[in-house]
């Protein structure tokens, strides 16, 4: 925040509903002055709405990537190198996206720092997103610019077979961009940081804002090494057991290799881990505590977009007062309800619904 800003805020405090032009006269400048700074501190997450209500209220800061994801799934067993006659969807989609929208619909206040392209892909994904609650303010439309795109292939039982995505976007989802939301990221509950960011841009995240809680998720095997630089400043980690696998180096070929990983991460600084395995359920670990959770019955309509909703009930069950046992029960209810959609993101999640369905799981 700069002197002007403060100098502004104050006078805010005071007095929420003060004019425009009562504060220039106040400060000695124009009017037009005070609006862009109004502008800017708005942007940063200071202040909000009508009546500059100043933001002091908890709220999750996602900086990560969006897509505009196509699905293919046959109607029968999928057939190698041959067109299999099925269904072919599309919709809004890309981790930290995902992520963000699934707390808006827990009832989470979440703002996302992304970046999308000046076409029809991305102002698709604006609107979808924008409706699903998400605070898109910080979401920079990027001219000349492709929307990242994520294209899956899903067996008829809905496991994916196959997936190539285009985020060469993301390479704008940079220090310069996020050096503009340096209040807003500092004035969050909690921050959701997705290994689709560059190199750079995450040391730049664990080097500013080292004094925040910082969840990561680990997103792909072939991006979650870059995890690695950064565990001991992890508040929580959540990554699958090739994720894991491929940011230990450890080996994976029994149960005692699944606790060996536990361990190294642990021993590496990450303060919480939440170790997905799928039908095995979720082994969670701290420097003191360890349990394994076991998952909900699940009808699997699509595999993608579980481990996005689970870490979604992380962060909204913790910043709930749950205990971290109770947080995974409680994320491992959003995994369940997202299993059973054809969508990546259930549009019915919300809260009633997960805690009826996690009722009779003894926490």
């Amino acid at each position: 925040m700069t002197s002007r800003e403060d100098e502004i805020l104050q006078l805010i405090k005071g007095d929420p509903f003060i004019q425009q032009q009562a504060i220039a006269d106040l400060l000695n400048i124009s009017r037009s002055a005070v609006a862009v700074h109004i502008m800017n501190m708005t942007k940063k997450g200071i202040i909000q709405g009508k009546g500059y209500f100043i933001a002091n209220q908890q709220y999750v800061v996602v900086i990560g990537g969006m897509n505009m994801d196509i699905l293919g799934q046959p109607d029968n067993a999928f057939i190698e190198r041959d067109s299999n006659p099925g269904k072919v969807k599309g919709s809004a989609g890309g981790v930290g996206r995902n992520i963000a929208e699934n707390l808006a619909r827990l009832g989470t206040d979440v703002r996302l720092i992304s970046v999308v392209g000046d076409d029809a892909y991305g102002d698709l994904i604006l609107n979808q997103t924008k409706m699903a609650g998400v605070d898109i303010n910080a979401v920079n439309q990027i001219s000349n610019q492709t929307t990242s795109t994520y294209l899956s292939l899903l067996d008829n039982q809905g496991d994916m077979v196959a997936a190539v995505s285009d985020m060469s976007i993301l390479k704008h989802l940079n220090v310069g961009l996020l050096s503009q939301y340096v209040e807003l990221i500092r004035n969050a509950s909690a921050v959701i940081v997705d290994t689709n960011l560059s190199d750079t841009t995450l040391a730049y995240i664990f080097s500013k804002f080292s004094d925040k809680n910082i969840y990561l998720d680990a997103v792909s095997s072939a991006k979650a090494s870059k995890a690695k630089p950064y565990l001991s400043r992890v508040h929580t980690l959540k990554p699958n057991l090739i994720e894991a696998q491929a940011i230990s180096g450890l080996p994976l070929e029994s149960e005692l290799d699944i606790d060996n990983i536990a361990d190294w991460f642990i021993q590496h600084g990450v303060q919480r881990l939440f170790l997905t395995m799928g039908a095995d359920g979720v082994l969670y670990r701290t420097q003191n505590n360890e349990q394994l959770v076991r998952p909900l019955p699940v009808k699997v309509v699509n595999a993608n977009g579980a481990g996005d909703a689970f870490l979604a009930g992380i962060v909204h069950g913790q910043l709930a007062g749950l205990s971290d046992i109770e947080a995974c029960h409680f994320a491992s209810g959003c995994a369940a309800i997202a299993l059973e959609h054809t969508n990546t993101i259930n549009p019915n999640i919300n809260e009633l619904l997960v805690q009826q369905r996690i009722e009779d799981v003894p926490c």
